[in-house]
């Protein structure tokens, strides 16, 4: 079984480029308050559906508030057969300093 790999948000930037999903599992206020473009909010009610509709060979960023969370939840998603996981060190703060132009905002749909 592959393992998730801890990226930085340059590399995190990168496969956002090149069409990686990224998903977010902050609470729900803190996804509407700001969160990285196209991002996709999880939390325990949406990971199930996430997960059936997953491509689960497309690469997936996983984004919490400062990188701790996102490397659980990279965990789980590897054991749920996703084959290509990061967790974004750093979490949305770090990304949020470096890419300050990259930030959406609004709830979760």
């Amino acid at each position: 079984m592959s393992e998730f790999k801890r990226i930085s948000p340059e590399q995190a930037q990168a496969l956002r480029e090149q069409g990686a999903v990224v998903v977010d599992i902050r609470d729900p206020q803190a996804f509407g308050g700001g969160h990285i473009q196209g991002a996709q909010h999880l939390d325990n009610h949406s990971v199930a559906d996430f997960i059936r509709q997953a491509d689960l060979d497309a690469p997936t960023v996983v984004v919490c508030y400062h990188g701790n969370s996102s490397q659980s939840a990279a965990a789980y998603l590897v054991g749920q057969g996703f084959s290509d996981v990061y967790s974004l060190d750093g979490g949305f703060e770090l990304w949020h300093s470096t890419y300050p132009d990259a930030i959406a905002q609004g709830q979760p749909e």
